[in-house]
């Protein structure tokens, strides 16, 4: 079996925790996909920076080669448009990773009160107090049963008495009117295109 590549890698578990990854990849593989994690999440929080900055940043914190830092950054580019499809996942990470820190700055301070807000703040966020929800009963759900109607009242609008022979003396009406109008067959026009337009032979011929 083929190993995958660290495109494939990258589109399928780029926010899976690190502990996972070493289940499933060599820790190389892993080592690499962190890389592209934290250079991903920086490329997203500098959305004007130019690729050479980009290039500067990777080669500056892991020493990579300039090769490695551009064939990084077409991996990068190439997750960027999944941002749209992923964000929540994404932006939910992000949160949960910068609660976590603020708990463990709290308690290395041992600032209790910011410890417990900061459980509180990640438990809401998770939403660890509610009940997994349920799977929707959709073979109980009742079809709404509907009938066409050509009465405007269900509309809430009043109805026209005698609407139909309203309608007849209108088209009767409007028809004897019309009484004179007469249909001529299509002619064609007499531009006498041959004198106002001539072909080439003609024009060579005047020459």
């Amino acid at each position: 079996m083929s190993k995958p590549s660290i495109r494939d890698i990258a589109q399928r578990d780029l926010f899976t925790a690190e502990t996972q990854l070493l289940t499933q990849y060599s820790p190389d593989q892993v080592a690499h996909l962190l890389r592209l994690r934290e250079m991903y999440s920086w490329f997203v929080a500098n959305p004007d920076s130019k690729d050479r900055q980009f290039i500067m940043q990777v080669k500056d914190r892991f020493g990579i080669s300039t090769s490695q830092a551009y064939a990084d950054l077409a991996i990068v580019k190439m997750l960027l448009p999944l941002l749209s499809s992923a964000s929540r996942d994404f932006h939910r990470y992000r949160a949960n990773e910068m609660l976590l820190e603020t708990y463990r700055m709290a308690k290395a301070r041992k600032d209790t009160k910011t410890m417990e807000r900061a459980a509180a703040s990640y438990a809401k966020f998770n939403r660890v107090d509610l009940e997994d929800e349920q799977a929707l009963p959709y073979d109980m759900i009742v079809v709404q049963p509907f009938t066409a109607t050509s009465d405007p009242s269900v509309l809430g609008m009043k109805a026209i008495p005698n609407l139909q022979q309203k309608i007849d003396a209108l088209l009767a009406k409007y028809r004897a009117e019309t009484i004179d109008i007469e249909d001529i067959e299509y002619e064609e026009a007499d531009l006498e295109e041959a004198t106002y337009f001539p072909t080439n032979d003609e024009d060579n011929l005047a020459d």
